[in-house]
């Protein structure tokens, strides 16, 4: 069979079924709906949402706490090393008998602790139901904190600690957030810092479990194969002994920094062959109803491979091997950042040219075909983001915490169509900070120290030093 000659003589039938099928896939994107779920509080304060979605005999859970980096006290780390802690076994498994409980069923349950929140999600098959919950329940209401298992991931959070430090890209988000957050909570590193690893015993961790996880500032969501009636029923009963109205106190309600004159934080690593840097300000908060079409504004900035810095500072020049800007939200409010490295010789050039690139939403603004691109690129890959149990899941919980609605996802699509050039000129103009810039950069500080002073008052900093 010759395949080639025979897509040949039937490119136009090809072509027609290709057209119809984007088509297709279209009008599905457009109607794209969040799926019927039910939302209701449990008497012991937890939030449950369930959404059934019996394609696959697969369930997922995704379960938020208020555990996050600002509950945190004089301990940094704390809140991830309990998140990771709850791992360390539950009710009457030890860490490796839940590890093999697990693993025998092909079932898999992630702990963690973000900013904000501390969380939980597993997948599992829906046979298996009955075990994974249990052993869900059992990570969220009887963990047993063991000091042995402690002691070694202590010592390796130690290690990778120092490792870290070693490589710029992994550590510049946290001395980006310490540097323009100042006092505000959201200063505060996820990673800690290595005193504050090294102070830490199973007593702080037993406490900060005990003062914030607890179901009455918590939400479970629960998607997949299973009847809703029921599994209300097995959640309300098997979590009946979870007590608690939940930790409020550290959520801080301060605004947050408004920088009034541009800074730049300037981190010394003697070794550094490249220069690893951010640019940004001031963010939204992830319910801020301009969400979506800042989204489109920054697809054009950096916000996919065709963006206006990926293509200067990478395609053009070959500065870099990639350039992007993101929104990174929270529930108080953001960041913006601009985020690159380059080679220690070529800084200035690559700074300048970020900059210059940024200006051009400004001076120049957004054409109306470089605006129907970037409207078609998010369109398309908006449906896909939520077509696992998995992420629906983990939507519903986003929801609960950020305190928004299915209106985010049945209007998004509608939101993108109906972004004019005028509008989105608007929104660049309201939401991406132009004066007051705020720099983060980590390279040879003896080669920088000088040519950093030209984007603003400079602050310096050793890397190998404790904290960020």
């Amino acid at each position: 069979m010759n395949l080639p000659k025979m897509i040949n003589n039937n490119k136009p039938l090809l072509l027609a079924v290709l057209l119809l099928f984007g088509v297709a896939l279209g009008v599905q994107a457009q109607n794209f709906k969040l799926p019927a779920y039910q939302k209701t509080v449990l008497p012991n304060g937890l939030t449950l949402y369930l959404m059934e979605q019996k394609e696959v005999p697969l369930i997922s859970v995704s379960t938020v706490l208020p555990g996050g980096t600002i509950y945190e006290n004089a301990k940094p780390g704390l809140a991830a090393v309990t998140a990771d802690a709850l791992m360390f076994g539950a009710g009457k498994r030890s860490k490796q008998e839940l590890e093999e409980a697990l693993d025998f069923v092909g079932a898999s349950v992630n702990t963690w602790a973000d900013k904000e929140t501390a969380n939980l999600q597993a997948s599992f098959a829906k046979k298996d139901a009955d075990l994974v919950l249990g052993i869900i329940h059992d990570l969220l209401v009887d963990p047993k904190f063991d000091a042995t298992e402690w002691e070694k991931l202590q010592s390796r959070l130690l290690v990778q600690y120092d490792q870290a430090k070693e490589s710029p890209r992994s550590v510049i988000s946290d001395y980006y957030d310490n540097f323009v957050f100042g006092d505000h909570l959201y200063a505060r590193p996820s990673s800690g810092t290595k005193e504050g690893l090294k102070n830490i015993a199973v007593a702080d961790i037993q406490s900060f479990y005990k003062q914030n996880y607890q179901p009455g500032g918590a939400a479970m969501a629960i998607v997949g194969d299973f009847n809703a009636k029921e599994m209300k029923k097995k959640i309300q009963s098997l979590f009946k002994d979870w007590k608690g109205k939940g930790n409020a106190a550290a959520v801080q309600t301060a605004q947050l920094p408004a920088p009034d004159a541009a800074r730049v934080l300037l981190v010394n690593k003697p070794d550094a062959r490249e220069t690893t840097f951010y640019i940004g300000g001031p963010g939204v908060a992830r319910n801020n109803p301009d969400w979506v079409p800042i989204q489109v504004v920054n697809t054009i900035l950096g916000g996919r491979f065709t963006s206006w810095l990926n293509d200067e500072l990478r395609v053009n020049s070959g500065l870099t091997y990639g350039a992007r800007s993101s929104f990174d939200s929270y529930k108080q409010g953001g960041r913006f950042v601009i985020s690159t490295f380059t080679k220690n010789e070529s800084t200035e050039e690559a700074i300048d040219l970020a900059l210059k690139t940024y200006g051009r939403l400004q001076e120049q603004g957004i054409d109306a075909e470089t605006l129907a691109s970037a409207k078609s690129y998010v369109q398309g890959q908006f449906p896909p983001r939520y077509e696992t149990a998995g992420s629906l899941a983990r939507l519903l919980t986003d929801m609960y915490w950020h305190g928004f609605d299915e209106n985010f996802i049945n209007t998004f699509q509608q939101k993108v169509a109906a972004l004019d050039v005028e509008s989105a000129n608007a929104i660049a103009r309201q939401y991406f900070p132009k004066e007051n810039l705020q720099f983060v950069l980590i390279g040879k500080a003896e080669d920088l120290r000088e040519t950093a002073k030209k984007w603003g008052a400079v602050t310096e900093k050793e890397i190998k030093a404790d904290g960020f």
